[in-house]
């Protein structure tokens, strides 16, 4: 059901439509306001970055950032690109350019230590800080994240999985900052939902100690163990028939749990996913869920995860963003790219008059929120935020969307 005008989020990506053709040469060149007093908007990135990698996740954000003022076609916003050169010093000069200059807004940074050397600068100018970062430390004040957190990803599969009666959960989880994040949002999910928890297991990233706790994860020894056993019974009974039937097998039983959780993805989730079937967790009787790290186009790739789902934005915006970017730039972007569009849509959509404090606590942490490039978002009192994400089933042909994102943070009407 569309929700009535009031309870729409803000939309902040303009509808595809004939757009003239983009001069990227004058990308990193303000245009000229002269008899305006324009609405300053810095964005801070790693364009000087000494990792080349970087250099070019930043150079994507710029494009993108410049496509969504040239679509949205806000006069009145002046957008200045500064380059954090990837360092904590770099980002805190740059901000304090930027608010020399008069910024009323800053976007980006991208990563932790640059958000909070820039962070305490911005607050005490009362200036916004909307930045790409996923570490939920640097988040809150007058700081904001714009990134994807792991949070949404791990809540909405696991409500989906309630949803259609799996009950009782393990997790598989990297010993990193990120797995621990990941750990903390699977127990309170299940919590909140009343479902059960079985048994988290986390591994080291060297890839040859993923097998041990894979093995326990799996209670492959008691299995095995189990199976010994019921052929030796089998055996005295002289039941050769049954004998037959466990011809081939390693173990015996299922393993507790219907459903499991691995948060992994790339080269870490090639891995680690196939260790589970090698230890008789079977896929056709244990769902696998992933976390937002699922989505890419990779996973597809991995047999082990084959009918797994997980939770990302929905890809209809995120695809035609992605093809106007192609057409501008004739490459495809990178998925972190839709942050600086959705920021500099945001800003343009809030910028309702120069002059105006239209970057306001209040205007920022809207209920309804806003819709952008990966569906709808809003901003929550802590400086973290929300998203609307659909769920995804892997194919070997690609993600199959099997319960679709929803259109407004209000809770639905029966």
């Amino acid at each position: 059901m569309t929700p009535p005008p009031g309870e729409r989020p803000i939309a902040v990506t303009p509808p595809p439509a004939d757009l003239p053709k983009l001069d990227t040469g004058s990308f990193l060149t303000p245009p000229h306001m002269e008899g305006r007093e324009p609405v300053r908007v810095a964005l801070l990135l790693p364009l000087g970055a000494s990792q080349s990698n970087v250099r070019a996740v930043a150079e994507a954000l710029a494009n993108a950032g410049q496509m969504a003022l040239f679509e949205n076609g806000n006069a009145d916003i002046l957008l200045m690109p500064k380059d954090t050169r990837g360092t904590e010093a770099g980002a805190a000069a740059a901000a304090e350019e930027a608010l020399r200059e008069g910024a009323e807004i800053i976007l980006g940074p991208l990563f932790a230590h640059s958000v909070s050397a820039v962070a305490p600068l911005a607050e005490a100018r009362g200036v916004p800080v909307i930045a790409f970062s996923t570490d939920s430390n640097v988040a809150g004040g007058n700081t904001y994240l714009l990134s994807f957190l792991p949070e949404d990803s791990v809540t909405r599969v696991i409500d989906y999985a309630g949803l259609q009666s799996y009950e009782t959960f393990a997790a598989f989880l990297p010993q990193t900052a990120y797995g621990e994040r990941v750990r903390a949002a699977f127990l309170q999910a299940l919590s909140a939902r009343a479902l059960q928890i079985d048994r988290v297991e986390t591994y080291p990233a060297d890839a040859q100690a993923m097998f041990d706790p894979a093995r326990r994860l799996a209670r492959y020894d008691e299995r095995r163990a189990a199976l010994r056993a019921e052929k030796a019974r089998l055996e005295e009974a002289g039941d050769t028939a049954a004998l037959k039937r466990l011809e081939g097998r390693d173990t015996i039983g299922d393993v507790p749990f219907d459903a499991v959780l691995l948060a992994a993805g790339g080269t870490e989730l090639k891995s680690a996913a196939p260790l589970l079937p090698y230890f008789d967790i079977d896929p056709r009787k244990v769902k696998f869920l992933g976390t937002g790290l699922w989505d890419d186009p990779a996973t597809r790739l991995e047999p082990a995860v084959q009918g797994g789902w997980y939770a990302a934005p929905p890809r209809a915006a995120r695809d035609a963003f992605s093809a106007r970017y192609r057409s501008y730039f004739g490459e495809t972007p990178p998925l972190i790219a839709s942050l600086s569009y959705d920021a500099v849509s945001l800003t343009s959509a809030l910028a309702r008059a120069p002059g105006k404090d239209d970057f306001t606590r209040e205007a920022l942490l809207i209920e309804d929120g806003f819709a952008g490039v990966d569906g709808i978002f809003r901003f929550l009192p802590d400086g973290t935020n929300e998203r609307g994400l659909a769920v995804f089933e892997v194919q070997s042909s690609g993600p199959v969307l099997i319960d679709p994102a929803p259109a407004s943070f209000r809770p639905r009407a029966f």
